[in-house]
């Protein structure tokens, strides 16, 4: 059996734009696209922690270097300049593979530039009661 699993993410990133009329996707810098193994056009789901919004949407590559983050078209109104957003990008893989899975996540600072890029997953304290 197949599983769908988180296979990369881009965490914490800042809108950097937001263009309305023009055709629906996210427009990323390609070198956070290549960080995380991220493709053109691929499917990614968008998680905006200023708003709680949750949307599907398509990769266009921006321009290596600038720390573009734009969201296009109906994405626009889901989101503002400066809110912080979590790309995350799915896969399927063998279930028995899952087990010991890890998806590569990219780290970036507030002008959205790369501090770190995990394979493995970090341990954490329980927070609880």
């Amino acid at each position: 059996m197949l599983v769908s699993v988180c296979r990369a993410k881009i965490h914490r990133a800042r809108v950097t734009a937001a263009e309305l009329h023009y055709q629906g996707s996210i427009t990323i810098d390609s070198e956070l696209l290549a960080a995380a193994g991220i493709n053109r056009w691929e499917e990614v789901q968008i998680v905006n922690l200023n708003n709680g919004a949750r949307f599907t949407t398509y990769v266009i590559p921006g321009k290596p270097g600038s720390g573009t983050i734009c969201l296009n078209g109906p994405a626009a109104r889901l989101g503002q300049v400066g809110d912080i957003i979590i790309v995350i990008a799915y896969g399927l893989i063998d279930e028995k593979e899952s087990h010991n899975f890890h998806p590569r996540i990219v780290f970036v600072d507030e002008k959205n530039k790369i501090t770190r890029i995990a394979e493995e997953l970090e341990e954490r304290e329980y927070e609880g009661d």
